[in-house]
């Protein structure tokens, strides 16, 4: 499994692959390989072995995402703040986050246009919806990677999109 998380405000790339015995575990953080053993104590509560050495981790014990402003996990006594997204907005995030040009939002799979919610000229604030994209029978909301006015809007509600298909340009 390949995730991209941030990490104390650091982004991260990691991979986890099991390792064959029950529980055993590598980690490849950045590149850097790392064998652990990891035991779930109880729910939110893992015991970690990395190098001979054991760690108790504790994620913050409310996980519902809107009462964790910042999620975080425990290990000793240091607080470590996370966050796990879908990769592809993640990337687009950190690409266009602050850009002063031009941003074309694109469809990251075939689908079809099930709302605009926005019109040509408007003012967006950063991570405001633009358009709900219907793929695989569920529906995704499109939003702005940055404060700007739509300069372009090329599709209508009912429209047929492919993967990579310019739908909207934010600048």
């Amino acid at each position: 499994m390949k995730i991209d998380l941030e990490i104390d405000g650091r982004p991260r790339k990691v991979e986890i692959v099991a390792a064959g015995d029950p529980g055993a575990w590598r980690i490849r953080i950045d590149g850097e390989l790392v064998d652990a053993d990891a035991s779930l104590l109880r729910p939110g509560v893992l015991s970690l072995l990395i190098d001979g050495k054991s760690h108790r981790v504790v994620l913050d014990a409310d996980l519902d995402a809107s009462a964790v402003a910042d999620p975080a996990l425990h290990i000793g006594t240091e607080r470590i703040a996370w966050q796990a997204e879908d990769p592809r907005s993640f990337r687009r995030r950190r690409r266009h986050a602050g850009s002063d040009g031009p941003v074309t939002l694109k469809a990251s799979m075939p689908g079809r246009i099930v709302r605009v919610l926005v019109q040509q000229g408007d003012i967006l604030a950063a991570h405001q919806g633009v358009l709900v994209v219907e793929a695989m029978k569920m529906q995704n909301e499109l939003k702005s990677p940055k404060e700007g006015r739509v300069a372009d809007l090329r599709v209508a509600p009912g429209d047929t999109v492919t993967s990579g298909q310019a739908l909207a340009v934010i600048e």
